[in-house]
């Protein structure tokens, strides 16, 4: 059973930095591209980041570029996202994913995606 179980989430204030990880299982992790998407309130599924099989190769939304990092540990068939410098329009809800092939960051299939965290920036 493919699971992808996230965590780290909460509330921070503005300029504050949180650290989501995900745990993933069921598949082979270090094969599969890994993706941190998000969704705010009332809008539609937006691409965050893009990290390579062993973590060689990332991309970031411009929207988080200089504030957030992917990064992944594949003895331990983790994702993580570091993010700095949060503000308001940060407060979503985030899923990690995975393709086994990537479909380009406009488009919004997964071949998994887990349950997600909250992450709400506010004063």
């Amino acid at each position: 059973q493919v699971r992808l179980v996230e965590s780290g989430g909460g509330l921070v204030q503005p300029g504050g930095s949180l650290r989501l990880s995900c745990a993933a299982s069921g598949f082979t992790f270090s094969t599969y591209l890994m993706y941190w998407v998000r969704q705010a309130p009332g809008k539609g599924l937006e691409w965050v980041s893009t990290i390579s099989t062993r973590g060689r190769r990332t991309s970031y939304a411009d929207s988080v570029k200089g504030r957030f990092t992917i990064s992944r540990d594949n003895a331990e068939n983790t994702l993580y996202l570091q993010m700095n410098s949060l503000r308001s329009e940060d407060t979503a809800v985030y899923y990690c994913a995975a393709n086994l092939y990537d479909r380009g960051p406009s488009d919004p299939r997964y071949d998994y995606r887990g349950q997600g965290t909250q992450v709400t920036v506010s004063s």
